[in-house]
């Protein structure tokens, strides 16, 4: 079966073809990325406005890549949620409008849900229930996952998510947007206890907040300068990282679990992928991290995500909308 997915909730306009939820056959992203980077961040009408001009493009590619023809699709799964309403909406019109011409099935897919499945695209799914983290630009939050449409929320940010926070700090230390890859490569060249910045969960429980270390790094840069910004950098990334580690295995522990599955931008940081693996191996944890390629947005998790509500039952309407 041939699911084609579109993906619009952000910067990345995103088309994949899978087939029966598991072989990729084709990934097309166009980013606007190079657009916003003047800006220090995500520009919704500028994202908008080019997922709207190379939506049909990417489309197409997908399909070329694929070596399918538009008739060969089974069925369309689009990014209902959550993202910029703008960009949302485009992809969501273009699903639907597809989808009736088309006379096949449509699924509403949430964008955090299928950053999890990233991490299962080609190989074997878990078993159910396990723990999913999705640590990305907008979103830090653990669910319980009992099945593919059953994801419920245990811990998430109170303001600013993790990857908010990389990209702060780096502007701070005027390193350049998107501030998670160059804070990522900083750090390793920095002394992770250098300066010692906090960050704890939030009344001892599975919520994050990263606003309080965030303003930590401004005022020592306020103070000390920034030319030690390889400790710093490592600073603030040793305590960000470790807060989330800390949650994800008092999340597994409380529910008498040992699998826990990773998706979303974050999940490429090197040291992230370090520290994780290190408390697995020590705690027999079982770890799933995405592919590098698949931890940005992307419509390969969408369209794989797609084939396993399509196949439990889930069609959408096509009076959906965007859900941000």
């Amino acid at each position: 079966m041939y699911i084609l997915g579109i993906e619009t909730s952000c910067d990345e306009t995103a088309a994949s073809i899978v087939k029966d939820g598991m072989e990729v056959l084709s990934c097309i992203i166009s980013s606007s990325l190079k657009y916003h980077r003047r800006y220090g961040g995500i520009v919704p009408e500028i994202a908008t406005r080019h997922h709207v001009e190379n939506i049909e493009k990417v489309i197409s590619g997908s399909l070329s890549d694929a070596g399918l023809r538009i008739g060969d699709i089974d069925a369309i799964a689009v990014t209902q949620g959550p993202g910029l309403v703008g960009g949302l909406l485009s992809g969501i019109s273009c699903a639907k409008s597809m989808a009736y011409a088309l006379d096949i099935p449509l699924i509403a897919v949430d964008h955090l849900n299928a950053h999890v499945y990233s991490s299962m695209m080609g190989r074997r799914v878990p078993r159910f229930p396990f723990i999913g983290l999705v640590i990305s630009g907008g979103h830090t939050r653990l669910y319980l996952v009992k099945d593919f449409d059953d994801f419920r929320v245990l811990g998430d940010t109170l303001d600013d998510a993790v990857g908010e926070a990389y990209d702060k700090v780096a502007k701070i230390l005027g390193l350049g947007y998107p501030g998670g890859p160059i804070v990522d490569r900083l750090a390793k060249k920095g002394n992770p206890s250098a300066i010692r910045f906090t960050c704890r969960p939030i009344d001892g429980g599975l919520d994050f907040s990263f606003s309080g270390i965030k303003t930590a790094v401004m005022y020592y840069v306020k103070s000390h300068g920034s030319r030690d910004r390889q400790d710093i950098a490592a600073s603030f990334q040793e305590a960000a990282l470790k807060v989330i580690v800390k949650n994800s295995l008092k999340a597994l522990e409380g529910h008498g679990l040992k699998t826990l599955v990773v998706g979303g931008g974050v999940s490429a940081n090197s040291r992230f992928r370090e520290m994780i693996k290190k408390e697995a191996a020590f705690h027999g944890l079982n770890i799933y991290l995405p592919p590098v390629r698949w931890c940005s947005d992307n419509a390969v998790m969408i369209a794989g995500l797609g084939y396993r509500l399509y196949k439990k039952g889930v069609r959408s309407p096509l009076d959906i909308t965007a859900k941000v």
